[in-house]
């Protein structure tokens, strides 16, 4: 007897073979034109979909959860974060939500590690001097950056991503510190060679490098506001690869204009796709098109994650990634 499949709405396009692969599995609807849906389009989706399967750029909130139809029952996100999805409604309602955790830990700790040696090192800077034709021959005092090897780098989030990007960090010689909720275990602290700061404002004023690798939760929004930002030491470089409501962005932009931090690596945005003005045009400053997970490979993981979340669901049993508030 052949098993009903589910309606599953993307929102989204996605990798070729995960379409493919949903088509065969399910009964899925796909986002062929890959336009973000607007809100009306997003509360007609979750008339129909038993599975809805959304991205970051879709808020899936509490009103639209609650005006969805009874026979949504699941939300499969293709991510790790869930911040744009109001999970304690969707539970309310009788409505799993699952995640791809883990997919991204590499890639993003990769990326992490590239804006802390293109800040550090000022490689962009240095590119765009070639590309634009101003390279007139090595000097003893041009374009002089820092090195990295002993500097001390504050981890804020210690979680796969931040364990991953230390161990990065202690390849290039960087001294590890961190801030988490609680101290990791003993053996990986002590593999890491990193040092715990349960006082968040302590640490960040005896930095050189400071990297956010924490989720967004209602605790962590605005972590760094500009009081922390203020902490921060002015030969301080910061990075975000994490969330961009984790900054309060005017504080930062304004912490550029008057050289109160010396340098800046952001991979996200408070208000994306916006970016505050006032982080635009500077040489130390260097802004990504959230690229974190931004790889073939984890792409394809992400996909093949929602995959294994969804069959597991429509054969009835628990899925694997479900994502609980308790959890957040």
């Amino acid at each position: 007897m052949s098993v009903r499949k589910l309606k599953v709405v993307l929102t989204r396009r996605l990798p070729d073979a995960v379409e493919t692969r949903m088509r065969e599995l399910f009964d899925a609807e796909l986002n062929l034109k890959d336009q973000p849906m607007d809100r009306a389009a997003l509360e007609a989706a979750v008339q129909r979909a038993e599975v809805l399967t959304p991205t970051i750029t879709d808020l899936i909130d509490a009103d639209l959860i609650n005006g969805a139809g009874e026979q949504l029952k699941m939300i499969a996100n293709f991510g790790a974060g869930v911040d744009h999805i109001d999970v304690e409604a969707a539970v309310a309602r009788g409505i799993i939500v699952t995640n791809t955790p883990g997919v991204l830990t590499e890639d993003t700790a990769d990326l992490a590690m590239s804006l802390i040696l293109a800040v550090s090192r000022r490689i962009v800077e240095g590119a765009q001097v070639v590309a634009e034709g101003r390279f007139e021959g090595w000097t003893p005092t041009w374009m002089c950056g820092r090195k990295l090897w002993g500097k001390r780098l504050g981890i804020v989030g210690m979680g796969r991503i931040g364990q991953a990007l230390a161990r990065r960090a202690k390849a290039f010689g960087l001294q590890v510190h961190y801030h988490n909720r609680k101290p990791v275990s003993d053996l990986i602290a002590e593999e890491l060679g990193a040092t715990y700061w349960d006082d968040l404002d302590q640490m960040l004023a005896r930095m050189d490098i400071v990297s956010l690798n924490c989720p967004a939760t209602r605790e962590t929004h605005h972590l760094l506001s500009a009081e922390r930002l203020a902490r921060l030491q002015p030969h301080a470089i910061l990075i975000n690869t994490a969330r961009g409501e984790l900054i309060e962005e005017a504080a930062l932009a304004q912490a550029v204009a008057a050289r109160a931090i010396a340098g800046v690596g952001l991979d996200v945005f408070e208000h994306e796709p916006a970016i505050h003005p006032g982080l635009m045009g500077h040489p130390n400053v260097v802004l990504l098109p959230h690229l974190g997970s931004a790889t073939l490979e984890a792409r394809q993981d992400m996909g093949d994650r929602v995959i294994a979340n969804v069959m597991t669901f429509q054969n009835g049993h628990r899925p694997p990634d479900r994502v609980i508030p308790a959890m957040l």
